[in-house]
């Protein structure tokens, strides 16, 4: 049975290219929405994209929309690729990690999930004394659960089923708390169009 939780940007190629179905949206703080988060040690002095030119950028993953494919389109907004722009760039192929690379200074910014940036200084508080927040995207649909056009529908209504109704009960509500999530809902492939917008001026970022 094809199930996933996937980002952004495999949603929007998943579903362009052969029909990838959501399923549902998570829920954070009542909010089905996420941001790319630019961010930069605390004691950098950079203010805005510009003042990393000629810096060490970490990306979280090729496909990643928050963590390359928004940040890519900053850069071109200046009128620049990532490879001209920075001094070097290099994946992290983690949220988390590319956090901690600029909170270890082995990266002097990057852009991240703003839900794993948000849980990651729960569990590490110390993380909010060595990183901070220079640029806030606007708002995205958030990453969802989808499922492959060959499951069947009966599958995957129940699949729906199962997670819209987990919040009502008490192991449901553990596993989502776990993902630092308080429920899922039904959300509409609308919601993903800002975000394929902007994947289409990017470009296609895979050699």
């Amino acid at each position: 049975m094809s199930v996933a939780f996937v980002c952004t940007s495999a949603y929007i190629t998943g579903h362009d290219q052969f029909g990838m179905e959501l399923l549902a949206g998570p829920e954070v703080s009542g909010e089905s929405v996420y941001y790319s988060l630019l961010i930069v040690p605390s004691n950098s002095s950079a203010e805005t994209l510009q003042d990393l030119q000629n810096k060490v950028f970490a990306f979280t993953d090729p496909i990643s929309y928050s963590g390359r494919v928004y940040p890519t389109y900053l850069v071109q907004q200046l009128g620049h690729t990532p490879d001209s722009f920075f001094s070097r760039t290099f994946f992290t192929y983690s949220h988390d990690e590319a956090i901690y690379a600029v909170a270890d200074g082995l990266a002097d910014g990057a852009a991240v999930d703003s839900l794993v940036y948000d849980f990651a200084l729960e569990r590490d508080v110390t993380l909010a004394e060595r990183v901070r927040v220079i640029h806030r995207s606007p708002p995205f649909g958030i990453p969802p659960v989808v499922v492959s056009p060959n499951v069947r529908p009966q599958q995957q209504a129940l699949l729906q089923e199962v997670l819209l109704t987990m919040h009502e009960t008490q192991q449901g509500r553990e596993a989502l708390q776990a993902l630092g999530l308080e429920r899922f809902i039904l959300i509409e492939d609308s919601a993903y169009d800002s975000a394929r917008q902007i994947t289409e001026i990017v470009g296609s970022l895979i050699p």
